[in-house]
This record gives structure tokens, sequence and C-alpha cells, in this order.
């Protein structure tokens, strides 16, 4: 599981299966992610014996039947509860932001298989925009562009190290250009091309593009009091796909606010999730769903 199985992708011999579960948010497979929940309450030291509440965070974009479907791999993978909290509002409460007060607080999320950004106040989210657009579909990108300019097949570890190494999302620092090796398509072995910063930026600037103009809906649709807070405040971005090189300055130039990526961006959501537990009855009114 997790970065175990990550090394195994496209590496496994025929009777070993590298799954994702969950892909732009939703369970693809409801029987692996319950036994994915299983696994990880049995590390954290769950038995039969004491079943915990459980709270997952979960993108603002899911739907009814994907909430319920969360709710019931929690429970069948051995919860005695599972509560839902939304992801924007997790990271706000990981990254120690002023969420009870009258002042807003915008958080951009963007996470493996979604962006989210919210701004909150008073404990509630006021505007909203989720989009089903992360990580994963940048790095997919990364493997379409090298596939259709080179004739190169090339794996998802394979792309993600390239996004890593010199993707950006504006012009950073240009003069490093990155190695890479795939499967010719035409002969069917190994080749090397070279791939610079100015490529793999055209390749991944439709979701890049996607990522700002949601983060510029929901500014618009904040009220004018708190849109006034955030100038002062503004941005926070959190998420793996905050760490894109260019990302933050990218948004400083399309929405004129400053952007803070927050301390820990990979943890955050957890340790946002983590605080809601040690605090759980004052902050269970945050909680999108509880046992019914």
């Amino acid at each position: 599981m997790g970065q175990e199985a990550w090394h195994m992708i496209g590496r496994t011999p025929g009777y070993i299966v590298a799954v994702r579960p969950l892909r732009q948010g939703a369970i693809t497979d409801f029987d692996i992610t319950q036994r994915m929940i299983r696994l990880l309450l049995e590390r954290a030291g769950v038995s039969r014996f004491n079943r915990p509440r459980v709270l997952i965070c979960v993108p603002s974009a899911i739907t009814e039947v994907e909430r319920r479907a969360v709710e019931e791999a929690a429970r069948r993978a051995g919860a005695a509860a599972a509560y839902l909290i939304e992801q924007p509002m997790a990271a706000a409460i990981g990254a120690g932001l002023p969420i009870h007060e009258p002042l807003g607080n915008m958080v951009v999320d963007v996470g493996g298989g979604t962006t989210e950004t919210a701004v909150i106040s008073l404990g509630g989210i006021v505007a909203l925009q989720a989009i089903r657009v992360g990580s994963f579909d940048i790095d997919a990108s990364i493997q379409s562009y090298v596939r259709r300019e080179y004739g190169i097949a090339i794996g998802e570890r394979t792309a993600e190290e390239i996004k890593m190494a010199i993707g950006s999302a504006y012009p950073v620092n240009d003069a490093v250009k990155a190695e890479v090796r795939g499967r010719d398509l035409m002969t069917g072995l190994p080749k090397t091309v070279i791939l610079s910063p100015e490529e793999v930026r055209f390749a991944i600037e439709d979701q890049v593009g996607a990522i700002v103009d949601s983060v510029v809906e929901c500014l618009g649709q904040a009220p004018p009091e708190l849109a006034q807070d955030l100038i002062t405040q503004g941005i926070h971005l959190s998420g793996g796909g905050g760490l894109l090189q260019g990302l933050g300055r990218r948004l400083e130039e399309e929405t004129a606010l400053p952007v803070n990526l927050v301390h820990a961006p990979l943890e955050c959501v957890v340790l946002g999730a983590g605080k809601c537990l040690d605090s759980f009855d004052s902050l269970k009114v945050m909680f999108m769903g509880a046992e019914r």
C-alpha cells in the first residue's frame, strides 16, 4: 500500500496487479478500498474488538452516492461510525488558519484527483469551487505529450519524476533539461530523449489553466466583505499539486492576491483531520455526514 505499491507500478509480473482504488476523488473499486481501509486500521492498532470512530477527508465535489460508498467501505472495514469532512476545510484546520473568526480564509487544495478552492469564514464554507483535475491528470498529460511528440511510451512514475524535476506552471528555471527514457512505439526498443521545461509547461497547460480558472471562479463567488480580507490574508496553497514549481506565482499573477504555500502541504489535510479528532465534539458540526 502507498509508497510500497507506488514503486511496483509498471514493474510487476502478471500475477501481481497494482491498483489505484480511488480516482478523481471517487471510489473505483469498492472491495479494494475496503481492504485498504482495513489495512490502515490494522496499522493503527485496531482489532476486531475495538471498533473506532473514523474520520475521512473527501472532495467537496463528491456526490451523495459516492459519499455513501465511502461511509459503507469504512464501516465494512471495521469502523463503528464513519464521519466525513471536506478536504479544503481539513486543509484550513491543518494549516492553523483562524477559521472560526469572521475573517475570509481562502484555501486551494490541489490533490491527486481533484482541486478544491474554498473561502472559509466563521467555521463554514462561504464559497466553493471543486473540479476533478489534479496531479494525476498532470502526470497523464505528460505521458500523452511524450507519446505524441516523440513516439515513446513512458510509465506513470516516469511522468511524475519529469513533473517534479522540470515541470512548472510559470517560467522559472528553464536552463535545466531532463533525460527521459522509455519504449519506442515503432521499434519496441528502449530510447532516450531530452525534454525541456517549456515542453512540459505546454503539455500541462490545460490542467494548470483549469486549476487557475477554478480559483478565479471561487473568488468571484466570495462576498465583497470577505474579498477585502483576502487582499491582506492572501491564498493558502496546499496539497501535493501545490508543490508544482511556479503554481503560486501563476496564481498571484492571475488573481492579483498574495499566495502562501502552507507548512507541510502534503500532510496538511490529514493533520487537519487529526486536529478534528482531538477536538471531536467542538468541531463535529463541520462534518459532512455522521452515522445515520
